[in-house]
């Protein structure tokens, strides 16, 4: 884990400052979260990179939790929620797993275009299940690589080499259908799913807690 968190301490203040590569499709999901969420919530974003998506959402909740396994991500967050008047809203430093266990009787956990950057998927499907209240919500936004156009999956052929030199994180690859399966293995039903783009498919689901 040292070594992921050190890639992308190296490469957070780049990562603040590169825009979002499809505004159209992150400001859908965006609005689709808010609609799910209650001024009364209790959240979890685990893998919240710089904050961005906390400081767009933590008006629509009671409490809002960030964490990354980065602590160059988390320092550049504080920095941002900093400037603000936000009270509402913290921002910690733990693995997606140590996030989730810090927190419980949460209403919502969160996860963007973070999932296919953990090593247990499964496990942390079933972390956030147990850290939920009954009826809790799982929200994430995970590209499903192993369903990419040819273009792309030529593309990945060069990943290895890139991670051996540090210069890409540990990635995994799994089809939409085998990640909607994930989810459902851990003990949620699937209530929205869609892809946005549609390639490669970044895969948004809500789901509940059964």
């Amino acid at each position: 884990m040292k070594n992921e968190a050190t890639f992308w301490d190296n490469i957070s203040e780049k990562y603040a400052r590169d825009p979002i590569r499809d505004m159209a499709a992150y400001e859908y999901t965006l609005e689709r979260t808010r609609s799910y969420l209650k001024s009364e919530d209790t959240v979890l974003e685990i893998g919240c990179g710089t904050g961005s998506t906390a400081l767009l959402l933590t008006d629509n909740v009671a409490r809002y939790h960030g964490t990354d396994i980065s602590d160059g991500m988390i320092k550049i967050a504080r920095r941002k929620v900093g400037e603000t008047s936000i009270s509402n809203l913290s921002f910690e430093a733990h693995t997606a797993l140590d996030g989730i266990y810090a927190h419980d009787a949460l209403d919502a956990v969160m996860a963007f275009n973070l999932l296919h950057l953990v090593r247990d998927v499964p496990a942390t499907l079933n972390a956030a299940h147990a850290a939920l209240r009954p009826g809790g919500l799982l929200i994430t936004k995970t590209p499903c690589l192993k369903s990419a156009s040819f273009k792309f999956q030529v593309m990945f052929k060069v990943l290895p080499i890139a991670q051996m030199l540090g210069k890409a994180p540990f990635v995994q690859f799994f089809t939409e259908t085998a990640y909607d399966k994930m989810i459902t293995a851990a003990g949620f039903d699937i209530i929205e799913s869609g892809n946005h783009p549609v390639n490669p498919p970044n895969r948004y689901v809500v789901a509940r807690k059964r």
